[in-house]
């Protein structure tokens, strides 16, 4: 089988072809036919790892994949061969409370991940696409659509009416504003490109805001909502978006915390945070349960994901991507 793995190369392109054989099946075992990989920006930053040497082993690129089940081991029960699935980012997270164990096991980064031809997992490890989706929008489910879904809907719980902020238009921000919608929710987004605000708007927000152009964009949200505030902020930037989305949001509101695309430390306000009694949760991905929930909300509402191109790593590090950046696996 051919797979893309990640080496210590420094100075070099990290990601090199190599052919390997396919491994045996254990009994609670299955085989994979990967059709496609969805690129996160996690992918971006274990490439730059490996390129500078701090990868400790070579590993499968990519956390997200979908594909058909060829083969099962003799214990199987949840999936039969010819199956639809996809892989939940962290395999052994079933449910409850994450913990250091299912955190050592990330697929595509402390563990092997999808961007083969063939991958075997654990049966538990896996769910079932909706049947509406093809390979490219199920391959981009497992971490931005279970992080979004996380964000909104078990961190806290949206409900219509209430008024959700995203930032930029990212995969994770655009599968926030589809279910946020879907649930009856009034979505706010910002982005600094005029195109990328007018097709968040025709997908549904309520409006979009410049936030190069108005740097203080928490109170222009508060002016939005009539000196409310946003009830949740999908916050993806971290310290330097933080304290805008602390001022936008409404007294005891929520911030899911979901990315850090301005740095991992910062100075923030944490006045604001207490004297508004808000809420910040840490969300690292989901469960399969929650993969699960996901699903079935996507079916019921038939919401497909947003992809900008089948395309490769280059692309999504460019940042001129609307939705999600997919490998199709030939």
């Amino acid at each position: 089988m051919r797979t893309w793995l990640l080496e210590r190369r420094p100075g070099a392109d990290a990601l090199v072809r190599v052919e390997r054989p396919s491994p045996a099946l254990g009994p609670h075992e299955v085989r994979i036919r990967v059709r496609a990989v969805a690129l996160n920006y996690r992918d971006l930053l274990v490439r730059r790892r490996a390129a500078s040497g701090e990868l400790p082993r070579p590993t499968v690129a990519c956390s997200d994949g979908a594909g058909d089940v060829v083969e099962v081991g003799a214990a199987v029960t949840r999936f039969a061969v010819g199956a639809r699935v996809a892989a939940n980012f962290f395999p052994t997270w079933l449910d409850g409370p994450l913990s250091d164990a299912v955190h050592a096991a990330a697929l595509g980064g402390t563990v092997d991940g999808m961007l083969a031809t063939e991958v075997v997992l654990h049966e538990d490890a896996l769910v079932a696409l909706p049947a509406h989706l093809g390979w490219e929008e199920g391959a981009t489910l497992p971490c931005a659509a279970v992080t979004a879904w996380h964000a909104l809907f078990e961190a806290t719980c949206v409900r219509p009416g209430d008024t959700v902020l995203v930032q930029g238009t990212g995969g994770v921000s655009l599968f926030a504003l589809q279910l946020a919608q879907a649930a009856g929710a009034n979505v706010i987004v910002t982005s600094s490109s005029a195109a990328k605000r007018e097709r968040a708007l025709a997908l549904g927000a309520v409006a979009a805001i410049d936030y190069a152009a108005v740097p203080q964009w928490g109170a222009e949200v508060m002016r939005l909502t009539g000196g409310r505030g946003a009830d949740v902020v999908v916050e993806v930037g971290g310290p330097g978006t933080f304290d805008q989305s602390v001022a936008a949001l409404r007294y005891g509101g929520t911030m899911s915390l979901v990315g850090l695309l301005t740095g991992r430390t910062g100075a923030v306000n944490t006045a604001a945070i207490f004297n508004r009694a808000i809420r910040i949760a840490g969300i690292y991905v989901g469960s399969r349960r929650m993969f699960e929930a996901l699903n079935r909300a996507l079916e019921a509402r038939a919401i497909r994901p947003v992809i900008d191109a089948t395309f490769a790593y280059e692309h999504l590090e460019s940042g001129r991507h609307f939705g999600k950046v997919v490998i199709r696996v030939d």
